[in-house]
């Protein structure tokens, strides 16, 4: 029987999560056992929004696969060099990511499994257009990009579980420009598109920057990476200037 203190919420299993994913930051199936034990499906002021809006509504009435879309590395790479297409790419070759990686970590929740067919199309999509987040924010895959893109993801999302996620990033960052980095997530969130709506297939082979101007988000911030493998013994519970 899980602890439960309130309906959605179990806080030993969203506890052990949190100290999991802080002993291996890299343990991507962690958030997912976190979101999933801090909610109980995607919110109904969520999917109206989504429902309700120009690019959702069109999405929930199509249906369209991106991961589908997003798999297909030849038809990419075909794009104009520039576009988001090549740019997400980039990306995924960077650093070794495949476009079906969080469907494999997402695989022990209940994502796609739920009754709510609307928030299961919504919950997929946010998942598998992740990746797509970074390329257009600017933030890249190491600790501090991740961390930043938590923060902005919370301003477009209001998820409890991703909003736990984001504070500990604000509270491990250990130097001010970090820490500044992480807050301007938030900021920046707040004042940019709705992404969750947003028809990525459309954009795919359109100019990155153009893209980035229609969708506010304009120049991306400039900042020294930082991976997990950097990290001491211990992960963030380590000390980093032992």
């Amino acid at each position: 029987m899980r602890a439960t203190g309130k309906k959605g919420l179990r806080v030993v299993e969203a506890g052990s999560a949190v100290v999991a994913l802080m002993r291996d930051p890299d343990d991507t199936k962690q958030v997912f056992r976190l979101l999933d034990a801090m909610t109980s499906g995607t919110p109904a002021a969520f999917r109206e929004k989504f429902a309700l809006s120009r690019g959702g509504a069109r999405l929930l009435e199509r249906r369209p696969k991106v991961l589908d879309v997003l798999q297909d590395r030849a038809a990419l790479a075909a794009l104009p060099a520039g576009s988001v297409g090549r740019a997400y790419l980039a990306f995924m070759q960077r650093d070794d990511l495949s476009a079906d990686f969080l469907v494999r970590a997402s695989a022990q929740t209940p994502i796609g499994a739920r009754p709510d067919d609307v928030g299961n199309y919504i919950e997929m999509r946010l998942r598998d257009t992740h990746d797509l987040w970074h390329v257009v924010t600017g933030y890249g895959g190491d600790l501090l990009g991740e961390a930043a893109l938590l923060a902005f993801t919370f301003m477009q999302t209001y998820s409890p579980g991703i909003g736990v996620l984001a504070a500990i990033g604000v509270y491990k960052a250990d130097d001010p420009d970090s820490r500044r980095l992480i807050l301007d997530a938030f900021a920046r969130g707040a004042r940019s598109a709705w992404l969750p709506a947003v028809e990525w297939e459309a954009l795919l082979a359109e100019d990155l920057t153009t893209v980035r101007q229609q969708l506010r988000l304009y120049d991306p911030p400039c900042y020294e990476p930082f991976y997990a493998k950097d990290l001491p013994p211990g992960g963030l519970f380590g000390d980093r200037a032992a």
